[in-house]
């Protein structure tokens, strides 16, 4: 915890990936390539799933949900970040930093627990083939589906209140390309002990979900 040189902070710089003016373009495009590609492809499999009846199944319906999803969080983080690569200007005022934040990582452990309800839905599909479609009842998709928004906006909010707490930061100046919570608490005064708790509770969720769905 540091008390030397804080103060409340309006706005946050993000540095971004690199200053060097001869990358800039080449970032621009590659980024915009494959943020165009992530976009168009999410999109198109939520209409393509949205538009065929044979894919009305609970494999596709959690699947659209998954795409949204990606589709959410990059949308956060790359039109801001693409400003950023092009434009001296990187600031991002605190409200605007505090809602990115929020955002991501709402879309972001929403993706985590989408991914392990469609491990469920693997594993039922191939232990109980015969009771597929009576087990996973187009209710039970729907249930499981919203589960997985609440468990993301609830862990989110508990994130972005305790981050709301912090008072003072050593410094405005954001080492990252947007605004995450390990580069924001490495710069608080206050003491982050109960936030680290938090996030490293989150991350180890996220991994057992993940092990376990592989």
């Amino acid at each position: 915890m540091r008390e030397e040189n804080c103060t409340a902070v309006t706005e946050f710089i993000l540095l971004g990936l690199t200053d060097v003016p001869e990358l800039r373009v080449f970032l621009f495009m590659l980024f915009f390539i494959i943020y165009g590609v992530t976009v168009l492809g999410n999109l198109g499999m939520i209409a393509l799933i949205r538009a065929s009846v044979r894919l009305h199944t609970p494999m596709y319906f959690f699947l659209s949900h998954l795409s949204f999803v990606d589709f959410c969080y990059s949308t956060i983080i790359v039109p801001k970040m693409l400003g950023n690569i092009l434009n001296k200007d990187k600031g991002i005022s605190f409200l605007g930093c505090m809602v990115q934040f929020y955002l991501f990582c709402a879309y972001a452990i929403t993706e985590v627990f989408l991914l392990a309800v469609m491990a469920y839905d693997r594993f039922v599909a191939i232990c109980n083939p015969l009771l597929y479609l009576v087990t996973m009842s187009k209710e039970l998709c729907v249930k499981l589906v919203s589960g997985c928004y609440l468990c993301g906006t609830v862990c989110s909010l508990i994130h972005l209140c305790l981050a709301l707490k912090i008072t003072s930061y050593s410094s405005n100046v954001m080492n990252h390309f947007f605004c995450d919570l390990p580069p924001l608490l490495s710069l608080a005064c206050s003491d982050v002990t109960l936030n680290e708790l938090m996030l490293y509770i989150v991350n180890k969720c996220k991994t057992y979900h993940l092990v376990s769905q592989a």
